[in-house]
């Protein structure tokens, strides 16, 4: 299994428009973050979890000539509003984008993408598949994927896990039956979004508590903020199994 971070910001990205901070202005590439996002490649196919406003940026960026699945963690626009570029993918395959979502997901589509459900056979609106998921095991071709519910604040948002990999974006809060499935973990990717606490997301504090409780050999903090500092600073500070994830950043497993 090979995992790439499509991204690793907060719903800004850095550098953030009009900021003039340290971050923003550092001059480090591994500073510079699009909206989260990962691609999953397992089992001869190829599946990606969110499609942020730099879903064609990233494709173009990493190369991609096909997308098999495209997973939704939830409905905010830094994780949906690049759905409008699978068709490209539609173009070349002759073939649907399969969707996978909550029916909640579904719905706010439905209400971004109106035009995809209209019932217009237009050439130029992407094709799509919509597949329901919930809070149980399912499988995209023979791939075993298991939904982890955690609270993005009040609203319920799923991490995926795939064999001994998870991925948990977007969480402020998880109880203990979903960490469960977090344990006997070799890699975990995580929220993180700055060093002060929040309403909706964990800090850095609450991540590497979570991480310590769960034990993963190698953890990758994402969907990080300009407010947590530089690359460089925040590595000096973390445990040694622990780092920033960066865009373009390759995973094997």
């Amino acid at each position: 299994m090979k995992i790439t971070l499509l991204g690793t910001g907060t719903s800004q990205g850095i550098p953030q428009i009009a900021c003039d901070c340290k971050v923003c202005m550092s001059e480090n590439p591994k500073d510079n973050r699009l909206r989260s996002s990962i691609m999953i490649e397992v089992d001869n196919q190829t599946l990606v979890v969110d499609t942020g406003p730099d879903f064609r940026t990233q494709m173009l960026r990493e190369k991609v000539k096909k997308v098999d699945a495209i997973l939704f963690t939830h409905e905010h626009k830094d994780h949906i509003a690049g759905l409008d570029d699978v068709r490209a993918f539609n173009h070349k395959w002759k073939m649907d984008m399969q969707v996978f979502s909550t029916e909640r997901v579904k719905q706010a589509l439905k209400r971004e993408f109106h035009y995809v459900f209209s019932g217009n056979d237009l050439p130029g609106i992407p094709k799509i598949n919509i597949n329901i998921i919930s809070n149980q095991p399912f499988y995209i071709n023979k791939t075993e994927i298991i939904p982890i519910e955690v609270m993005h604040h009040k609203l319920s948002v799923l991490g995926f896990r795939i064999n001994n990999f998870a991925y948990v974006t977007d969480v402020s809060f998880i109880s203990g039956k979903e960490k469960e499935k977090l344990k006997n973990l070799d890699v975990l990717i995580l929220d993180s979004l700055r060093k002060k606490e929040h309403l909706s997301h964990f800090n850095l504090e609450q991540s590497l508590s979570l991480i310590n409780e769960v034990n993963p050999k190698k953890s990758y903090l994402t969907h990080i903020s300009h407010l947590m500092g530089r690359e460089e600073d925040v590595l000096k500070e973390l445990p040694e199994n622990v780092q920033l994830a960066f865009d373009g950043q390759k995973i094997f497993m």
